[in-house]
């Protein structure tokens, strides 16, 4: 099985115990890192009516919040679409929302029109898709003149410090047990700290953005830089 399918494999198994295995394991902080991102970018469309596309949008969680927060802004949400290749985590998905709409497609080939949508987000998912140079091609054409990549993700710490060695094992020794009792699957929550070290630093993503016709707008490191978030204007 080629690499990717095993990681939509291994989110397949642990769709049923995600939502509550995050709480957890986060201690519902990403909630307040989910919110600010989208603070700010419902911020520039006040009163506006737009499209929003959810890449790796796992069990929904973020849709909730885009769609949730909108009325603050007097945001219309024409459509709001959630992506995921696992159907287990698309599942829980609709269950959670069954008013949404959601595709089954890879973040390299979201199968939507060209120019779809003003903000595209997508939120700890990045560093799971193999083909991450295509996929960030992929929301340029989906995203509208003008329009915005939001991310949210673990990045890789470039410098070594106290900081950094108890991140690191909170995320090599701790979080697999936590997330192995609640998922009985040890080994998914094995894989998190491998593919944030397999990851990349910030400022590596930033130029990637760049590549993809992105000017990062943000770059801003939450909660001792566990997680980052970057929002990126598409100019060409």
């Amino acid at each position: 099985m080629e690499k990717q399918q095993k990681i939509v494999q291994m989110f397949n198994e642990i769709a049923p115990t995600y939502d509550l295995a995050n709480r957890v394991l986060s201690l519902g902080i990403d909630v307040s890192w989910r919110k600010f991102a989208c603070r700010y970018m419902l911020e520039k469309f006040r009163a506006q009516s737009i499209n929003i596309v959810d890449v790796a949008c796992g069990t929904g969680d973020m849709m909730g919040i885009w769609k949730s927060m909108a009325r603050e802004f007097g945001v219309h949400i024409d459509e709001l679409v959630g992506v995921d290749p696992s159907s287990g985590m698309l599942d829980a998905a609709r269950l959670k929302f069954p008013d949404f709409k959601f595709i089954e497609a890879y973040a390299d080939n979201t199968t939507l029109g060209d120019e779809f949508a003003q903000i595209l987000s997508i939120s700890y998912g990045i560093r799971n898709v193999v083909e991450r140079k295509a996929a960030l091609r992929e929301f340029n054409r989906v995203l509208k003149p003008g329009g915005y990549v939001v991310v949210l993700e673990f990045t890789k710490r470039s410098k070594k410090g106290l900081i950094t060695s108890i991140r690191d094992f909170y995320l090599s020794k701790i979080l697999p047990r936590i997330g192995g009792v609640i998922s009985k699957n040890k080994e998914a929550y094995e894989y998190l700290p491998s593919s944030i070290e397999n990851f990349l630093d910030a400022k590596t993503f930033c130029d990637e953005l760049y590549e993809a016709g992105f000017e990062v707008e943000v770059c801003r490191g939450f909660s001792m830089d566990i997680s980052t978030l970057f929002i990126a204007k598409k100019v060409r």
